[in-house]
């Protein structure tokens, strides 16, 4: 094995993308900018260039690039302790957990790593649950799902997967799932006749899909349903939560309380992974020693790094910037008038702009925001979704909308 003995050094944007195509895999298509540095609302590519960030590293980034407060918790923390392991207690865990569970509403939480394993988590505990509590028969449980939904990339969460570059030739896939359409509450009902339902997962507004809000109603509609089933409602925040759709939680705007809450990107502030799983009593020690964990779950630099995380997201009320500028970007959006745009929809910060189909696909327009200086991603080919940190200034987010609207008037469509 050889290894230079400068291993960190400065590579050019073309360099760059040229290592990553050659010694990484290819399960991502990248945008054609290479991030050399990044502060608050800002990165900043190898040459210098800045850019405002929409995307937030999918949500994960609520809190903005490398926030003073995260990182000096970061490092203080890094140097004291970073890992135990579950093998013995260490003095954060419990702390983070109290914190989490108190702000949230549960008693309990589980902490893990990436969103995928929290939401595995939650598969498990849902069965678990389904076995010792409800009473279905050994082996036949099953989780009702909402069609084109995306939870995670692992051979589990893939078995209910709508999706088929996430699950056609990775099969086989694991039984135990019913899908029924996102936002039908009727198609809900009928698969709860199913005796062996033991909980409904979903995310309450789609992401991935697209930013699929919802109608007024939906969610209460889903806590109404699993209570009148004894069916687990199982929400997954994980993009949603902290404060991204403009409430602590998204399904805080219905004045509703899952029997589970799947929490993560935000949640690590931006600096290394954190998720959870929150939840009662009833549902949770159903788990015994053993038969669940994770050598980095529960890690006491990700609980120092979550306490900060959800303290400064109060103490600078994120939470509120992010209902008030949200409005704020639907209004300068849906004042655009042009033809490639069919319709503008979100929550908070959680936006998105649906393209009509033409010539001109989302991948381009995002090309073209990129050299305008800010950074979008699409979905779906004609979907764009704009995400910013919550930090955004009101200032900031006027720059923004100047920038998206002086891009598609760049952008002439004909004979759509």
């Amino acid at each position: 094995m050889h290894t230079d003995k400068d291993t960190f050094r400065y590579v050019n944007a073309e360099e760059a993308m040229e290592l990553e195509n050659t010694y990484g895999a290819h399960n991502y298509a990248p945008l054609p900018v290479v991030i050399a540095r990044g502060e608050g609302v800002f990165v900043w590519d190898t040459e210098g260039k800045r850019y405002y960030d929409f995307l937030a590293a999918y949500s994960a980034l609520n809190h903005g690039h490398c926030h003073p407060r995260l990182v000096e918790a970061l490092r203080e923390q890094a140097g004291i302790l970073t890992l135990t392991s579950r093998a013995f207690y260490n003095n954060l865990l419990g702390q983070c957990e109290e914190v989490l569970t108190k702000l949230f509403g549960y008693d309990k939480a589980l902490m893990m790593n990436s969103g995928a394993e929290a939401v595995e988590t939650a598969l498990k505990l849902a069965r678990r649950w389904g076995y010792a509590v409800k009473g279905i028969q050994d082996s036949h449980a099953v989780i009702v799902v909402a069609a084109n939904n995306f939870h995670g990339r692992t051979t589990g969460i893939i078995s209910f997967s709508t999706d088929k570059s996430a699950r056609d030739g990775f099969g086989p896939y694991m039984n135990g799932y019913f899908t029924v359409p996102f936002n039908d509450l009727e198609s809900l009902e009928e698969a709860f006749q199913n005796q062996h339902v033991c909980a409904y997962l979903f995310e309450p507004v789609q992401g991935e899909a697209g930013v699929i809000i919802p109608d007024d109603g939906y969610i209460k509609g889903v806590r109404d349903l699993c209570t009148k089933y004894n069916v687990l409602m199982i929400a997954d925040e994980i993009q949603t939560g902290m404060g991204r759709t403009g409430k602590l939680l998204c399904v805080d705007h219905e004045n509703v309380h899952p029997d589970m809450i799947i929490l993560g990107k935000a949640l690590g502030g931006g600096m290394l992974p954190v998720s959870v799983v929150l939840c009662n009593d009833e549902i949770m020690l159903n788990i015994k020693p053993g038969e669940h964990g994770s050598t980095f779950g529960g890690n006491p630099l990700a609980a120092r790094v979550t306490m900060e995380a959800i303290q400064t997201l109060l103490d600078e009320k994120l939470v509120e910037n992010s209902n008030t500028f949200g409005i704020r970007f639907r209004e300068r959006m849906s004042a655009i008038k042009h033809p490639l745009i069919r319709e503008v929809r979100g929550k908070g910060l959680f936006n998105a702009i649906r393209l009509n189909p033409s010539e001109v696909t989302g991948y381009d327009v995002c090309v073209r925001l990129k050299n305008n200086g800010l950074l979008a991603k699409q979905t779906h080919g004609n979907v764009i979704r704009f995400a910013p940190p919550l930090i955004i200034t009101a200032e900031q987010l006027e720059e923004c909308c100047d920038i998206i609207e002086k891009t598609f008037s760049e952008i002439l469509i004909s004979n759509i």
